[in-house]
């Protein structure tokens, strides 16, 4: 894994670990999520609180839990994944707040009708949480599925978007 700056942010949701590489944004975890590096990890990489991508991103999430922004604007890194969940990720960021897509929809859109599963396991290892927005995919028929942060995450962030039907 390539050189890291991090920064720790208290959010409505629990802390949250920022992580930037060179190349843009590359990390969104909150303590206790599935998927994410661990504490052991996170501890090597140096506390930036000066780092200027790391203060737009925590600017921003401020203002998103605020209800003041629903899009970011930031550079990403998504290179940690393997070329298939880079273009599930980016799918992600097609999504719109206070809209959803189901796991289905997304591998027909990614011209992959039958690797739903697949989709999936993807969105589950989303390792930019809230920006690259996971949280919006929802089950065939609409119901709360998996989020790695936790379904009570899941059903806040849809919740502060204005999701119809949450």
């Amino acid at each position: 894994m390539p050189p890291l700056s991090a920064l720790r942010i208290d959010s409505p949701l629990g802390p949250i670990t920022l992580a930037a590489s060179a190349q843009g944004l590359c990390g969104l975890w909150f303590d206790d999520q599935k998927h994410g590096p661990s504490q052991a990890q996170r501890q090597q990489w140096p506390i930036d609180t000066r780092h200027p991508l790391l203060q737009s991103a925590s600017q921003q999430l401020r203002a998103y839990f605020a209800g003041e922004l629903s899009q970011f604007d930031l550079p990403l890194d998504l290179s940690a994944g393997t070329a298939f969940q880079q273009s599930v990720w980016q799918a992600l960021l097609n999504i719109p707040a206070g809209t959803s897509q189901s796991y289905g929809d997304l591998a027909r859109q990614l011209a992959k009708p039958k690797a739903m599963r697949a989709v999936g396991a993807a969105v589950g290892r989303n390792p930019v949480s809230i920006i690259v927005p996971c949280h919006r995919i929802l089950g065939a028929g609409g119901q709360l599925t998996g989020y790695a942060g936790g379904l009570w995450r899941k059903e806040a962030l849809l919740r502060l978007e204005n999701h119809p039907g949450i």
